[in-house]
Formats: C-alpha cells, structure tokens, sequence
C-alpha cells in the first residue's frame, strides 16, 4: 500500500485499497468519505438485493435516495458470503486490500470467519474497523441498532423538538456521526502504521458504535444533568444554554433567527439592534445566566420588534450590529440556495438510472478536485474487481456458474426487487 503523500489531483488516499462490508448509512457514509480523498472502496453486496438502502425508496429516478447519497465513488462487488466460494473470493480480495469496514448485525461477522481478531490474525496488515450499535460488554451488546433507536436510547429526541413533543432530529446523526468518527479512527491507524520504526506496536483494528457516539454528541446535555441534576427541556428551534437566541417572525412573514453567546453580544442587539437601550442598562439581563432565567420575556420584546419589520431589514440591521442571524429554510429552498450557487458546491455525477446532482464534500483542499465517481449498479464491477485480484475469466465464470457470484451484467437496478 502507498498513499499519496502530497494532495494531488489523484487525492491524498490514492492507492488506498478499502473493502467494505456495509449497509444503510453509517459504514456507507465511512467509506464514501474515504472515497471523496481518493481511496478506492470496494463496496461487497448480497447478490440477491444488495445493500438494503438501495430499496428505501426510488425517488432518484428509480433509485433511493439514501443510497445515492451515500454510496458514490464505489465498485459494487456482488457476492454470496453464505457460500464457501463467495468466501474465498473476498479473502482473495482482502488480500490486496489496506482497510476492511463492516457494520453487520451483532454476531454476523463472526460467523462469516470476518471479525476483527480473525481478519487480522490472517491479514496482518489490514486495518479493521468494525461499526456497530452499542459496543461490546454491555446488556445491550446483542441488540439490532438503527438510528432513531439509538438516539432514543442516548436521550437525543428527549433535547430535540419541544416539552409536550420531543423528536428526532431530521438528520441520521448517530449514523452519520459514527461514519466520520470511524473515518477518522482509520486516518489515525493508517498514520500510525506510517510512523518510523520503534514505536510500540500499532493496533491494527478499532470499532465505533452508534450509541457511544450519540453519547458523546450529548456532550454538553449529559454534563450539565450530572452537575444540575436538571434534565434541560427541548426548547424546539431555540438553545438550553444561552439567550436570547431563537426564531422570530418577521412582517413579511419570513422567520428569522437570532443568536447571541456572550454579554458583549446582547449589548449590541439590545441597543442597535431592536433599539431597546433600556433593555442592554437592566441588570437584571446583565449575565447569560440571568437572560435564559428570564428567557420569555426577552423573546417576546424581540419578537415584537421583528414582527414591524421585513426579513431583509432585519438581517442587515443585523449584520450592522455584529448579531450572527440565518434565515429558516426549506430543504427546497437549500436546493437553490444562491450560497451554495456562488460558491458552486453542486456536481453531476453518473449513475445507473443517468446523471444527478450531488453535493461536494465538505473539506476544500488546496490543488484537490474530489473525484465525485458514480454510483454503482449491483454487482457492476464484480468481474472487474475479481479479474485485479488475480482470477481468470475461466474461474470467474465457473464461479457464477456455482452460484458465489450474481448474475452476469447484473447492474440494472430495476431488476432487483
């Protein structure tokens, strides 16, 4: 294996070969962002169905919209690890692989041989990285985990929404979370392994699981119980921790929000802002503890402030005054968001049922366009893929024939029901 050393235009993981055994979101999300730097992801399906985020929906002309989102950039390989055959070829594959990602239910990994202490006692260079519900040793270790159960479980919904309706948050955030965090585990592991010699032996496998890491994102929540022994109560588009700070109508009818984190900051947006000087000279608003106390009432003075203006005025008054404001917007209307125009976040990249558009990645790296590949049909590069790892099209066909491998030229979507 060699990574790129420089963030060139092949991307600073290319040479990074990634085999992953995944499904839904989190380990999906994982490997997409490792393929968005420039690793190759090989991405391992059941022939009968593959991944089952291909069937949520079929919004995206014929395809489901979590998985176009989540699965660019890979090579489909379509294989049936319940046969001894389908098996062999993935070892054969690993073989020439850097990094092994999976996210199967409790247990399966171990009966299809692939668990982390079986994968590296045969594969000593392989880094392993297992993403699963709730971590072992626990009374919940055994359990199926999907996201809206582990933000449940981790006291998520209960901060989100408001008292008489908590909720889950739209996004997957333990999904998504767990796949960054897995993401950069194996960053940190391949950098180790790259570290000059005589440093103490470097693991060569790690896990993440979805309910530590929607702990950790109750970071703030769970240290302020512990000290309080307050549960915070879910304040719907507004923040438990300071105020004033939330959403207001506006005269047009738009809905602005309003943000202040320190006292130097209420100051301003009570006196050039929403011109209440009497306001900013009240002692009894003088500290942030004393503003979320008394939280109603200054959401009501600037409520009634916003409400004899328009949105625009506002956010430029705003501005002026140094007060951080955003506008509430649809999904649509991030669809055509002029920010994201201006600043062309939006590509076409192929997929089986023709070009869509997608978002870039996040990270903006100097010299580095992402690769921004396809999205692959099931089983589309099942040939290809065996054919780099060394077997013959004879033995490739003898093992279709035998039934490790789906169909040949199975990459319609619409043929798998």
């Amino acid at each position: 294996m060699q990574i790129s050393d420089e963030a060139g235009p092949q991307g600073p993981l290319s040479g990074l070969t990634v085999v992953a055994l995944e499904q839904a979101v989190s380990a999906p999300m994982c490997t997409r962002v490792l393929a968005d730097f420039g690793a190759r992801v090989i991405k391992i399906e059941n022939p009968a169905g593959g991944d089952f985020a291909r069937h949520y929906d079929d919004v995206v002309h014929g395809l489901a919209a979590h998985f176009v989102w989540a699965n660019r950039g890979k090579e489909s390989v379509a294989l049936d690890l319940k046969d001894p055959d389908g098996r062999a070829i993935l070892r054969r594959i690993l073989g020439t692989a850097d990094v092994f990602v999976s996210n199967l239910a409790p247990g399966a990994a171990a009966t299809l041989g692939l668990s982390a202490e079986q994968l590296t006692a045969e594969f000593p260079e392989l880094v392993v990285m297992e993403i699963d519900g709730y971590g072992a040793g626990g009374p919940l270790s055994h359990k199926r985990a999907y996201d809206l159960l582990i933000q449940a479980e981790s006291g998520t919904c209960a901060v989100t929404g408001t008292a008489d309706a908590p909720a889950k948050p739209g996004p997957p955030i333990a999904d998504v979370s767990s796949g960054l965090y897995a993401a950069l585990t194996i960053l940190a592991l391949l950098c180790a392994k790259r570290a000059p010699a005589g440093r103490s032996a470097v693991p060569a496998s790690a896990s993440v699981s979805l309910f530590d890491t929607a702990a950790e994102l109750m970071g703030y929540h769970l240290t302020y119980t512990r000290h309080t022994g307050v549960d915070q109560q879910p304040l719907g588009m507004s923040s438990p921790a300071v105020a004033p700070y939330g959403a207001y109508r506006t005269a047009d009818g738009a809905t602005i929000v309003l943000g202040t984190t320190n006292d130097r900051e209420w100051q301003r947006l009570s006196r050039d802002l929403i011109d209440r000087p009497d306001l900013a000279a009240d002692p009894r608003y003088a500290t942030n503890a004393d503003r979320v106390r008394l939280r109603d009432e200054l959401d009501r003075e600037i409520a009634r402030w916003c409400g004899r203006h328009e949105a625009d005025a506002v956010q430029e008054r705003a501005d002026a005054a140094g007060i951080g404001n955003s506008r509430f917007r649809t999904p649509g209307e991030v669809l055509t968001h002029p920010h994201l125009a201006a600043r062309r976040r939006w590509r076409a990249i192929p997929t089986p049922a023709g070009p869509v558009t997608a978002l870039l990645p996040p990270p903006v790296i100097t010299g580095f366009e992402p690769p921004m590949g396809a999205v692959p049909a099931l089983g589309e590069h099942t040939e290809s893929v065996l054919v780099r790892a060394g077997f013959t099209p004879d033995e490739i066909e003898e093992f279709r024939r035998r039934g490790a491998l789906g169909p040949a030229g199975n990459n319609d979507e619409r043929t798998i029901q």
